[in-house]
């Protein structure tokens, strides 16, 4: 008895060469296609920057901005110790501050 594996092996009939020629083409599409979604994720979603207030505001000194939203005619700003000061957009005032419990 000889266990060795014997180097002429008849060949793979056609339909399991084109099967085995799928199942290759089809690995490469999806290292393809988790390539293309790794790199759209990574130019898509940047690191946050840091947040760009208008000129007109000016927040009190030592003041955190957690948030900003713009609505019709007024800004609003959450500063990390949890106020939420309103802004006019016109003219920079503060209209009104509000503290969160």
């Amino acid at each position: 008895m000889n266990d060795t594996p014997q180097d002429d092996d008849p060949p793979l009939p056609g339909h399991l060469k084109l099967l085995r020629n799928l199942v290759t083409l089809l690995t490469l599409v999806m290292i393809g296609g988790v390539i293309t979604v790794i790199w759209a994720f990574v130019t898509r979603f940047p690191a946050p920057s840091s947040l760009a207030l208008p000129d007109q505001i000016v927040l009190p000194d030592g003041t955190a901005v957690t948030a900003f939203t713009v609505g019709t005619g007024w800004y609003a700003v959450v500063t990390g110790d949890d106020t939420i000061l309103i802004f006019d957009q016109d003219s920079g005032e503060l209209r009104q501050t509000i503290e969160i419990e």
